[in-house]
Protein backbone atom coordinates (compact mmCIF):
# COMPACT_ATOMS: atom_id res chain seq x y z
CA UNK A 1 0.00 0.00 0.00
CA UNK A 2 2.93 2.25 1.00
CA UNK A 3 4.62 1.77 -2.48
CA UNK A 4 1.25 2.12 -4.44
CA UNK A 5 0.72 4.95 -2.97
CA UNK A 6 4.36 6.61 -3.19
CA UNK A 7 3.91 5.66 -6.88
CA UNK A 8 0.34 7.13 -7.27
CA UNK A 9 1.58 10.70 -6.14
CA UNK A 10 4.60 10.51 -8.16
CA UNK A 11 2.17 10.16 -11.55
CA UNK A 12 0.24 12.64 -10.12
CA UNK A 13 3.11 15.29 -9.57
CA UNK A 14 4.24 14.28 -13.55
CA UNK A 15 0.25 15.14 -14.37
CA UNK A 16 0.27 18.20 -12.86
CA UNK A 17 3.84 19.27 -14.14
CA UNK A 18 2.11 18.26 -17.77
CA UNK A 19 -0.90 20.06 -16.97
CA UNK A 20 0.41 23.21 -15.76
CA UNK A 21 3.33 23.24 -18.93
CA UNK A 22 -0.01 23.22 -21.64
CA UNK A 23 -1.32 25.73 -19.47
CA UNK A 24 1.35 27.71 -19.25
CA UNK A 25 2.55 27.57 -22.84
CA UNK A 26 -1.04 28.24 -24.10
CA UNK A 27 -1.14 31.68 -22.28
CA UNK A 28 2.16 32.58 -23.58
CA UNK A 29 1.24 32.19 -26.77
CA UNK A 30 -0.75 35.10 -26.15
CA UNK A 31 0.30 38.88 -26.06
CA UNK A 32 0.44 40.14 -22.59
CA UNK A 33 -2.12 42.44 -21.15
CA UNK A 34 -1.20 45.76 -22.29
CA UNK A 35 0.33 48.23 -19.07
CA UNK A 36 -1.01 51.60 -18.63
CA UNK A 37 1.29 54.27 -19.01
CA UNK A 38 2.74 56.46 -16.20
CA UNK A 39 1.51 53.90 -13.22
CA UNK A 40 4.89 53.54 -10.91
CA UNK A 41 4.11 49.92 -10.95
CA UNK A 42 4.47 50.00 -15.05
CA UNK A 43 8.30 49.90 -14.69
CA UNK A 44 8.01 47.05 -11.96
CA UNK A 45 6.05 44.78 -14.21
CA UNK A 46 8.21 45.58 -16.93
CA UNK A 47 11.30 44.54 -15.23
CA UNK A 48 10.20 41.10 -14.22
CA UNK A 49 8.80 40.47 -17.55
CA UNK A 50 12.21 40.66 -18.56
CA UNK A 51 13.61 38.78 -15.87
CA UNK A 52 10.97 35.73 -16.86
CA UNK A 53 12.23 35.59 -20.33
CA UNK A 54 8.84 36.82 -22.00
CA UNK A 55 11.40 37.36 -24.96
CA UNK A 56 12.91 33.71 -24.53
CA UNK A 57 11.36 30.63 -25.57
CA UNK A 58 8.31 28.94 -24.23
CA UNK A 59 10.46 26.21 -22.19
CA UNK A 60 13.03 28.89 -21.17
CA UNK A 61 9.99 31.20 -19.55
CA UNK A 62 8.77 27.80 -18.18
CA UNK A 63 11.63 26.76 -16.00
CA UNK A 64 12.10 30.28 -14.72
CA UNK A 65 8.38 30.42 -13.86
CA UNK A 66 9.08 27.19 -11.74
CA UNK A 67 12.32 28.47 -10.69
CA UNK A 68 10.66 31.08 -8.76
CA UNK A 69 7.96 28.76 -7.27
CA UNK A 70 10.66 26.49 -5.66
CA UNK A 71 12.94 28.85 -4.94
CA UNK A 72 11.37 32.13 -3.47
CA UNK A 73 7.64 30.88 -3.50
CA UNK A 74 6.89 33.53 -6.03
CA UNK A 75 3.91 33.14 -8.44
CA UNK A 76 4.53 36.69 -9.78
CA UNK A 77 2.81 40.09 -9.59
CA UNK A 78 -0.92 40.87 -11.25
CA UNK A 79 -0.59 42.45 -14.46
CA UNK A 80 -4.04 43.68 -14.63
CA UNK A 81 -6.77 43.10 -12.33
CA UNK A 82 -4.78 43.63 -9.26
CA UNK A 83 -2.06 46.04 -10.49
CA UNK A 84 1.82 45.82 -8.97
CA UNK A 85 0.07 43.07 -6.13
CA UNK A 86 1.80 39.94 -5.42
CA UNK A 87 -0.13 36.74 -6.96
CA UNK A 88 -0.01 34.16 -3.56
CA UNK A 89 -0.96 37.16 -1.20
CA UNK A 90 -4.11 37.70 -3.69
CA UNK A 91 -4.61 34.07 -3.52
CA UNK A 92 -4.72 33.21 0.01
CA UNK A 93 -6.67 36.22 0.73
CA UNK A 94 -9.80 34.98 -1.44
CA UNK A 95 -9.20 31.19 -0.97
CA UNK A 96 -10.92 31.38 2.63
CA UNK A 97 -14.12 32.60 1.73
CA UNK A 98 -14.62 29.44 -1.04
CA UNK A 99 -13.57 26.84 1.63
CA UNK A 100 -16.18 28.35 4.05
CA UNK A 101 -18.65 28.15 1.91
CA UNK A 102 -17.86 24.61 0.87
CA UNK A 103 -17.38 23.40 3.65
CA UNK A 104 -20.67 24.38 5.20
CA UNK A 105 -22.44 22.75 2.16
CA UNK A 106 -20.87 19.08 2.23
CA UNK A 107 -20.98 19.40 6.43
CA UNK A 108 -25.09 19.07 6.33
CA UNK A 109 -25.41 17.79 2.84
CA UNK A 110 -23.26 14.27 4.50
CA UNK A 111 -25.97 13.34 6.80
CA UNK A 112 -28.77 14.67 4.93
CA UNK A 113 -27.95 12.92 1.55
CA UNK A 114 -27.23 9.22 3.29
CA UNK A 115 -30.13 9.48 5.69
CA UNK A 116 -32.37 9.63 2.48
CA UNK A 117 -30.59 6.89 0.57
CA UNK A 118 -31.30 4.88 3.55
CA UNK A 119 -34.77 5.39 4.25
CA UNK A 120 -34.86 4.87 0.42
CA UNK A 121 -33.21 1.50 0.59
CA UNK A 122 -35.29 0.30 4.08
CA UNK A 123 -38.69 1.49 1.90
CA UNK A 124 -37.51 -0.08 -1.50
CA UNK A 125 -40.38 -0.05 -4.20
CA UNK A 126 -42.78 1.91 -1.94
CA UNK A 127 -44.41 4.91 -2.76
CA UNK A 128 -41.67 6.64 -0.33
CA UNK A 129 -38.86 5.23 -2.69
CA UNK A 130 -39.90 5.77 -5.52
CA UNK A 131 -40.53 9.83 -4.73
CA UNK A 132 -37.09 9.93 -3.49
CA UNK A 133 -35.27 8.03 -6.19
CA UNK A 134 -37.74 10.72 -9.25
CA UNK A 135 -36.23 13.88 -6.93
CA UNK A 136 -33.04 12.63 -6.89
CA UNK A 137 -33.08 11.92 -10.94
CA UNK A 138 -34.41 15.04 -11.29
CA UNK A 139 -32.30 17.50 -8.73
CA UNK A 140 -28.91 16.09 -10.47
CA UNK A 141 -30.15 17.32 -13.87
CA UNK A 142 -30.39 20.68 -12.98
CA UNK A 143 -27.07 22.83 -12.52
CA UNK A 144 -26.54 24.94 -9.24
CA UNK A 145 -26.88 27.85 -10.96
CA UNK A 146 -30.64 27.27 -11.64
CA UNK A 147 -31.08 26.52 -8.09
CA UNK A 148 -29.23 30.07 -7.27
CA UNK A 149 -31.82 31.97 -8.94
CA UNK A 150 -34.54 30.42 -7.45
CA UNK A 151 -33.10 30.75 -4.18
CA UNK A 152 -32.54 34.24 -4.36
CA UNK A 153 -36.46 34.62 -5.58
CA UNK A 154 -38.09 32.89 -3.12
CA UNK A 155 -35.90 33.13 -0.25
CA UNK A 156 -34.20 36.98 -0.57
CA UNK A 157 -36.61 38.90 -3.38
CA UNK A 158 -40.16 37.31 -1.65
CA UNK A 159 -39.27 36.25 1.60
CA UNK A 160 -37.06 38.28 2.50
CA UNK A 161 -35.34 36.14 4.89
CA UNK A 162 -31.27 36.57 3.61
CA UNK A 163 -29.43 38.90 1.55
CA UNK A 164 -29.06 38.84 -2.08
CA UNK A 165 -25.39 38.96 -1.89
CA UNK A 166 -22.52 37.68 1.00
CA UNK A 167 -21.32 40.34 3.29
CA UNK A 168 -17.80 41.74 2.78
CA UNK A 169 -15.30 41.29 5.20
CA UNK A 170 -13.35 38.70 6.88
CA UNK A 171 -15.79 37.75 9.60
CA UNK A 172 -16.56 34.57 8.35
CA UNK A 173 -17.82 33.11 11.74
CA UNK A 174 -19.93 35.95 12.52
CA UNK A 175 -23.79 35.65 12.63
CA UNK A 176 -24.52 38.22 9.71
CA UNK A 177 -21.77 36.95 7.64
CA UNK A 178 -23.23 33.24 8.16
CA UNK A 179 -26.89 34.40 6.95
CA UNK A 180 -25.36 35.83 4.12
CA UNK A 181 -23.83 32.38 2.95
CA UNK A 182 -26.81 30.74 3.89
CA UNK A 183 -28.20 31.25 -0.38
CA UNK A 184 -24.80 30.37 -1.68
CA UNK A 185 -24.63 27.49 0.34
CA UNK A 186 -28.00 25.83 -0.24
CA UNK A 187 -27.21 26.58 -4.34
CA UNK A 188 -24.13 24.28 -4.14
CA UNK A 189 -26.20 21.52 -1.54
CA UNK A 190 -28.63 20.39 -3.63
CA UNK A 191 -27.10 18.17 -6.55
CA UNK A 192 -24.74 16.87 -3.76
CA UNK A 193 -27.66 15.43 -0.96
CA UNK A 194 -29.31 14.23 -4.46
CA UNK A 195 -25.92 12.22 -5.22
CA UNK A 196 -25.26 11.11 -1.59
CA UNK A 197 -29.01 9.96 -1.74
CA UNK A 198 -28.17 7.73 -4.92
CA UNK A 199 -25.26 6.25 -4.06
CA UNK A 200 -26.27 5.31 -0.57
CA UNK A 201 -29.84 4.01 -1.68
CA UNK A 202 -28.17 1.77 -4.55
CA UNK A 203 -24.94 0.58 -2.47
CA UNK A 204 -27.69 -0.50 0.51
CA UNK A 205 -30.50 -2.47 -1.34
CA UNK A 206 -27.47 -4.17 -3.07
CA UNK A 207 -26.04 -5.35 0.21
CA UNK A 208 -29.34 -5.85 2.25
CA UNK A 209 -30.33 -8.27 -0.47
CA UNK A 210 -26.79 -10.05 -0.61
CA UNK A 211 -26.68 -13.90 1.38
CA UNK A 212 -24.59 -12.94 4.09
CA UNK A 213 -27.52 -10.27 5.06
CA UNK A 214 -30.02 -13.38 4.78
CA UNK A 215 -27.51 -15.23 7.06
CA UNK A 216 -27.50 -12.27 9.83
CA UNK A 217 -31.48 -12.62 9.93
CA UNK A 218 -31.31 -16.40 10.31
CA UNK A 219 -28.89 -16.15 13.21
CA UNK A 220 -31.24 -13.88 15.12
CA UNK A 221 -30.62 -10.36 13.83
CA UNK A 222 -33.34 -8.17 13.62
CA UNK A 223 -33.63 -6.08 10.64
CA UNK A 224 -32.68 -2.75 12.34
CA UNK A 225 -29.49 -4.61 14.04
CA UNK A 226 -28.20 -6.63 10.73
CA UNK A 227 -28.55 -2.99 8.67
CA UNK A 228 -26.32 -1.07 11.15
CA UNK A 229 -24.18 -3.44 12.41
CA UNK A 230 -23.26 -5.50 8.42
CA UNK A 231 -25.06 -3.84 5.46
CA UNK A 232 -24.44 -0.10 6.87
CA UNK A 233 -20.34 -1.02 7.58
CA UNK A 234 -20.26 -2.71 3.78
CA UNK A 235 -21.97 0.68 2.15
CA UNK A 236 -19.31 2.62 4.41
CA UNK A 237 -16.51 1.37 1.38
CA UNK A 238 -18.17 3.51 -1.68
CA UNK A 239 -20.19 5.93 0.82
CA UNK A 240 -16.56 7.53 2.34
CA UNK A 241 -14.82 8.13 -0.04
CA UNK A 242 -17.36 9.86 -2.28
CA UNK A 243 -17.48 11.96 0.20
CA UNK A 244 -13.90 13.10 -0.68
CA UNK A 245 -15.02 13.60 -4.54
CA UNK A 246 -17.94 15.01 -3.59
CA UNK A 247 -16.12 18.11 -2.22
CA UNK A 248 -13.84 18.56 -4.63
CA UNK A 249 -16.42 18.51 -7.01
CA UNK A 250 -18.21 21.52 -5.39
CA UNK A 251 -15.39 23.09 -4.82
CA UNK A 252 -14.35 22.95 -8.74
CA UNK A 253 -17.97 23.78 -9.82
CA UNK A 254 -18.90 27.10 -7.31
CA UNK A 255 -17.14 29.38 -10.06
CA UNK A 256 -20.73 30.48 -11.36
CA UNK A 257 -22.13 30.73 -7.35
CA UNK A 258 -19.61 32.92 -6.46
CA UNK A 259 -20.18 35.09 -9.58
CA UNK A 260 -24.03 34.89 -8.62
CA UNK A 261 -23.50 35.65 -4.67
CA UNK A 262 -20.54 37.86 -5.26
CA UNK A 263 -18.33 35.51 -2.99
CA UNK A 264 -15.23 37.10 -2.50
CA UNK A 265 -13.07 33.53 -2.93
CA UNK A 266 -10.80 31.95 -5.81
CA UNK A 267 -13.59 30.99 -8.10
CA UNK A 268 -14.55 34.58 -8.90
CA UNK A 269 -10.78 35.43 -9.03
CA UNK A 270 -10.19 32.36 -11.85
CA UNK A 271 -13.15 34.00 -13.26
CA UNK A 272 -12.08 37.33 -13.51
CA UNK A 273 -8.01 36.21 -14.58
CA UNK A 274 -9.68 34.64 -17.97
CA UNK A 275 -11.78 37.85 -18.38
CA UNK A 276 -8.62 40.01 -17.38
CA UNK A 277 -6.74 38.42 -18.09
CA UNK A 278 -4.36 38.14 -15.40
CA UNK A 279 -1.89 35.57 -16.37
CA UNK A 280 -0.35 35.25 -13.43
CA UNK A 281 -3.26 34.98 -11.58
CA UNK A 282 -4.73 32.75 -14.07
CA UNK A 283 -1.84 30.55 -13.68
CA UNK A 284 -2.28 30.20 -9.88
CA UNK A 285 -5.39 29.87 -10.03
CA UNK A 286 -4.79 26.49 -12.62
CA UNK A 287 -2.20 24.79 -10.10
CA UNK A 288 -4.66 24.84 -7.80
CA UNK A 289 -7.91 23.61 -9.02
CA UNK A 290 -5.28 20.67 -10.77
CA UNK A 291 -3.63 19.80 -7.71
CA UNK A 292 -6.57 19.13 -5.54
CA UNK A 293 -8.27 17.61 -8.56
CA UNK A 294 -5.29 14.96 -8.69
CA UNK A 295 -4.78 14.68 -4.70
CA UNK A 296 -8.84 13.79 -4.27
CA UNK A 297 -8.24 11.34 -6.88
CA UNK A 298 -5.08 9.65 -4.67
CA UNK A 299 -7.26 10.02 -1.69
CA UNK A 300 -10.40 8.49 -2.60
CA UNK A 301 -8.52 5.32 -4.13
CA UNK A 302 -5.88 5.11 -0.93
CA UNK A 303 -9.32 5.54 1.83
CA UNK A 304 -10.60 2.46 -0.21
CA UNK A 305 -7.80 0.01 1.47
CA UNK A 306 -7.99 2.35 4.97
CA UNK A 307 -11.52 1.92 5.00
CA UNK A 308 -11.90 -1.99 3.90
CA UNK A 309 -8.67 -4.03 5.01
CA UNK A 310 -9.53 -6.79 2.48
CA UNK A 311 -8.70 -4.13 -0.74
CA UNK A 312 -5.23 -3.62 -1.04
CA UNK A 313 -4.86 -1.75 -4.25
CA UNK A 314 -1.24 -2.30 -6.10
CA UNK A 315 -0.51 -5.83 -3.56
CA UNK A 316 0.92 -9.02 -5.71
CA UNK A 317 -1.11 -12.12 -4.77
Amino acid sequence: MFRYSLRRIGLMLINLLIITYMCFALIRMLPPPELPQGDPHTTVIMERREAMGYNKPIPVQFGLFLNGIFTRGDWGISDKLYFGQDVATIFTSKLPASMIVNLYSIIWTIPVGIALGIWAALKKNTWIDHTISTLTMVVISVPSFVYAFLIQYVLCYKLGWFPFLMKGGSDYFSWEMFKSMVPAVLSLSFGVIAGFTRVTRAELTEVLTSEFMLLARTKGLTRRQATIRHAFKNCMVVIVPSIFGEFISILSGSFIIERIFSIPGVGQLYLNAINGPDYPIFMMDTVFYTTIGLAAGIVVDISYGFIDPRIRMGSKK
